[in-house]
């Protein structure tokens, strides 16, 4: 039960901001101009700022554990491509391929992973190492899949697209802050000035609020009622099929304790917002990514209880 609760109160805030979302769209008080510009402002200064806080303010120095960053960045490539590969065989609205793959392997990572750890064992634990392998190849492969897949996909000889998909890369703020945020952590760094720390934690507290509005206001019910069954298959992956797969992995190579709920938080939580934001900023409709952003947001809370009940049922997790 109090899994349940604790993962209650992490996702119900997120969803209930959706929601509002949509609520203040329908009052008149959001309108798309202010989705797109909101959007434009999480992707390019709110949500790298918070990336760059969460990795500058991290000691990697003294949690360092190559085989874990190994296990989240090799773990993180096979389902990728492994999903990316399925759905250009699978799906037949071609334009739909880089949205699903994004929403299908893309976890809450980063907003999520330090939250909950910090609120079962009073410390991030491994969260940071999680984050470092997993969030940057997150966005370097998010970018390579809109940009090769999608509305525009069939622009331009396969040469000129992947070049495009790397200067994306290359200039992408997320990646950027994230590089960035290294800096800081191994110089051991501990805290900024007070004046930049305040106006950097001000920043980085617009991305989620920000985000979650945008989307509840863009959220099109007609659409995705039409986006259903493919919404539910990426949802199912998201949160079920890849933490059966893993998981069990992971106990084999011996993680447990902070380092596995971080795993289980990668693997199995809500498909992040950021994707609805990836996916507008590059030329995407976003209808799929919404929907797929609500439905594993609605059943994440039970979903996550239900993975670390299991791994606290068989000793994993103390």
């Amino acid at each position: 039960m109090d899994s349940l609760l604790f993962s209650l109160r992490a996702t119900v805030p997120v969803f209930l901001l959706i929601v509002l979302g949509g609520l203040f769209r329908k009052v008149g008080l959001l309108d798309k101009a202010f989705c797109q510009t909101s959007d434009r402002l999480v992707f390019s200064v709110a949500l790298p700022v918070m990336l760059f806080c969460d990795m500058a303010t991290t000691d990697l120095r003294t949690n360092f554990n190559g085989t874990y960053l190994l296990f989240c960045a090799g773990v993180t490539t096979v389902i990728f491509f492994t999903i990316w590969g399925g759905a250009r065989l699978l799906i037949r609205d071609k334009t739909l391929v880089g949205e699903f793959v994004q929403v299908s392997y893309r976890s809450s990572a980063a907003i999520l992973g330090c939250a909950i750890i910090k609120g079962m064992y009073g410390t991030v634990g491994m969260a940071p190492l999680m984050i470092l392998g997993s969030v940057p190849l997150f966005n370097i492969y998010a970018v390579l899949v809109l940009t090769l897949e999608g509305p525009h996909a069939g622009e331009g000889a396969l040469s000129l697209r992947l070049k495009s998909a790397i200067a994306s890369i290359i200039r992408n703020p997320i990646i950027l802050s994230i590089l960035a945020g290294l800096i800081p952590s191994l110089l051991g760094v501990s805290a900024f000035p007070p004046i930049i720390d305040k106006t950097l934690g001000s920043l980085s507290a617009l991305a989620t609020p920000l985000a979650l509005l945008s989307i509840g206001a863009s959220f099109q019910g007609r659409r995705a009622l039409d986006l259903l069954p493919l919404s539910s298959v990426a949802a199912s992956l998201k949160l079920l099929v890849l933490p059966a797969l893993f998981l069990p992995l992971a106990v084999h190579l011996g993680f447990t304790g902070t380092s596995l709920v971080a795993l289980i938080i990668m693997l199995g939580s809500t498909s992040t917002p950021t994707c609805y934001i990836m996916a507008r900023n590059l030329g995407h409709k976003g209808a799929l990514s919404v929907s797929v952003i609500v439905l594993t947001t609605a059943l994440s809370a039970f979903t996550l209880t239900f993975w670390i009940f299991l791994a606290r049922f068989w000793g994993y997790l103390v």
